[in-house]
């Protein structure tokens, strides 16, 4: 059962509602300008970064022909414990969150930063947390035992 926002609006949206605040908030407060050399390129390195993440996490799921579906957790085959998912339970959104830094970074803009922890708790709170119900209700004890040895985000 659903509530109220709990895994309503899909991630990559929430993602891009941020990014587009944080272009907001680039240009309402220039002075919180901080532009250093090369800020793009290094940009460019970190959105590499951040979406090889999410990518690795999606084909991961994609091989053990599990739903990648955030609307619907309950749909899961089977509770995926390799490869990056030894070390972040939720690569994908990490991998989003990675994307959004390197976006503040192009944006050189203090901030704009300032916003990624707001995608994070809403994330935990709206997805992530809902997810891990269905989980525990799916796969019971070695989820249990999973998310005891690998952390949520990293």
């Amino acid at each position: 059962m659903k509530k109220g926002l709990e895994l309503t609006i899909p991630p990559p949206l929430i993602a891009l509602t941020v990014a587009v605040l944080m272009w907001g908030i680039a240009q309402l407060v220039p002075g919180a300008a901080l532009p250093f050399p090369r800020s793009a390129t290094l940009a460019i390195v970190v959105a590499a970064v951040g979406i090889g993440i999410a990518l690795t996490g999606i084909l991961q799921f994609w091989r053990a022909s599990t739903t990648i579906n955030p609307h619907t957790p309950q749909k899961s085959a089977q509770l995926v414990e390799h490869g990056i998912y030894r070390f972040s339970r939720n690569p994908m959104y990490l991998g989003i969150a990675v994307v959004l830094l390197a976006w503040a970074l192009y944006l050189t803009n203090a901030l704009s930063l300032l916003l990624i922890p707001g995608f994070i708790v809403y994330i935990n709170r709206f997805q992530i947390l809902p997810e891990e119900r269905h989980m525990r209700a799916l796969f019971g004890q070695p989820f249990n035992e999973y998310a005891a040895r690998v952390r949520r985000w990293i």
